[in-house]
Parts: C-alpha cells; sequence; structure tokens
C-alpha cells in the first residue's frame, strides 16, 4: 500500500534524474496564426526556484506562451523544454511523468462545476491509480489546509463558492501531486485588494516552503513587485529583457516606461523598497 508520504513528487516523478538549473528552456520559438506572427525567434530561461512573471501588451502572446509552456499549443517553430524534456517528444509515458510535476491554475480557477470541492482536488490523485480513499482524503483535506479553506467547505459545490474561495481550491487542486513548478495565470484576476493581497502572500508563502519554482503571467503591478524574482518583458515578438525588477524598469523602451513608470511608478519603487528580496 502506497503511504501518505509517498503520494505526489516520489510516486510521479521516477522517469527523470533530472536535475538541471533551468526547469524552463524556450529557443527559436515562433508563434504564427496566417501571416500574423506574434513571437518571433523566442528564447527563454526559468531558473529553479524563480518566480517569473511574464508581462506584455495586448496580443503580446502572454498566454499563447504560457500554452506553449504547458504543451497545450504547439509553436511554429523553435523548441520548448521542461525538466530537460522537449514538449513535442513522441514518449507519451515521460510527458505525462513530466506533467505530474507542474500545477496550473488558470484565471477562472477551471473548477468543474459538477463536482464538489473535494472532488475537484481528488481528481489529479485518483487518475494516478495507485492511492486508496483514505490516502486521496487526508492528501485532499491537507491541501485545503495549505490553502486557508476550512475542511468544512469540502463538499461545497463551485457555484456556493465566492471568486476568492474558487482561486484558492484551484490552487489547491494545482498543488494534489506535489508539484515542483506552479504556473498561474492572471492569479489575482477579479478579486479585490484585500483579497488580492492575501492571494499573493498565500503564493508567496508556498513558494518559500515548498521550493516551488513559479511561472506567473500577469498584469497587475502590486502582484508582479510584491513576488517576482524575475520578470520576462514580451515586446516587438520577443522576450526584450528576462532580468530583476530594477533591471528591468531601467531599460528604455516604450513599453517598458508605459507599464512600469506611468502613474503608479512611485508606488513600485516603494515596494522595490519594502520587499529587499526583489532585486
Amino acid at each position: 500500500m502506497t503511504r501518505a508520504t509517498d503520494f505526489g513528487r516520489n510516486a510521479s516523478h521516477s522517469v527523470s534524474d533530472w536535475d538541471g538549473v533551468n526547469i524552463i528552456e524556450i529557443e527559436g520559438l515562433w508563434t504564427k496564426f496566417g501571416d500574423h506572427v506574434v513571437h518571433r525567434g523566442v528564447n527563454l530561461t526559468v531558473k529553479k526556484g524563480d518566480i517569473l512573471s511574464l508581462v506584455g501588451g495586448s496580443g503580446s502572446g502572454k498566454t499563447t506562451m504560457l500554452r506553449q509552456m504547458l504543451g497545450l499549443e504547439t509553436p511554429h517553430q523553435g523548441t520548448v523544454k521542461v525538466f530537460g524534456q522537449r514538449l513535442d517528444s513522441k514518449d507519451k509515458k515521460a510527458l505525462q511523468a513530466m506533467r505530474n510535476r507542474w500545477g496550473v491554475l488558470f484565471q477562472q480557477g477551471a473548477l468543474y462545476s459538477a463536482l464538489p470541492v473535494f472532488d475537484n482536488i481528488a481528481l489529479p490523485l485518483r487518475e494516478l491509480k495507485c492511492f486508496d480513499e483514505d490516502i486521496i482524503r487526508d492528501a485532499v483535506m491537507l491541501k485545503l489546509q495549505m490553502v486557508g479553506i476550512e475542511g468544512r467547505h469540502a463538499f461545497k459545490m463551485p457555484a456556493e463558492l465566492s471568486g476568492g474561495m474558487v482561486k484558492r481550491i484551484a490552487l489547491a487542486r494545482s498543488l494534489a501531486l506535489e508539484p515542483e513548478l506552479i504556473f498561474l495565470d492572471e492569479p489575482t484576476a477579479g478579486l479585490d485588494p484585500d483579497r488580492s493581497d492575501s492571494f499573493v502572500a498565500l503564493i508567496r508563502d508556498l513558494h518559500r516552503e515548498l521550493g516551488l519554482t513559479v511561472v506567473m503571467v500577469t498584469h497587475d503591478l502590486d502582484t508582479l513587485f510584491e513576488i517576482s524574482t524575475t520578470v520576462a518583458v514580451l515586446a516587438d515578438q520577443k522576450v526584450l529583457i528576462n532580468a530583476s525588477v530594477r533591471d528591468v524598469i531601467a531599460v528604455s523602451h516604450p513599453f517598458i516606461k508605459k507599464f512600469f513608470l506611468g502613474e503608479r511608478a512611485q508606488r513600485a519603487i516603494e515596494v522595490i523598497r519594502e520587499y529587499p528580496f526583489v532585486v
């Protein structure tokens, strides 16, 4: 019988001995829709332990690139590697084992509306077909506790939840297999300031406590400045810069000036001073 301490990382990572510095490596990536070019020869790396924020203007292809990192879309040209494994590999077993090493929080949570909270979180564990229900129950309740949701909410339906609860429960589901890597698509979108601040604090705590690597698409400056260790800026069909916040805002480029140094510039600078780990 599988023990509670065996679920997640030990159970799902058996096919890879990869221990590299770069969790994600994108090389020569082109994205085209018909004759329209979105990405032109993009290169990007995400280092182990980073919280990388991917930003760009409307139409710059932020979410498209995130989906390519997840293998949900295929680039026109170029390679995407996660944990050293190419996402265009034909080895389905290796690809599934790799996917078990990451979790995803989509912008709207993407909970299954016909399933209660408990079953939404239990689903990834049940799909592995190697845990009994006692182990699954313990794991689900632990994940709820980790994201600050009381166990009494476990059998509510998604329609009964607030937007903030949906985000937290979707985050709990993304953590079900104890991943090393988390993808977040606009994690604070739709949340009021208080719930947004508490959710950002939760992500920061989980990153520290679990040793996660985080890739986040966001347009929210407050979120970006509070938790990002690095920022990748998509502009002019490429990654303009992938560096620390301080290095990014020092670049003279129209999008960077507009996005980072507009009316909220003073607040952004104060956040940098408040959070010394943003370097």
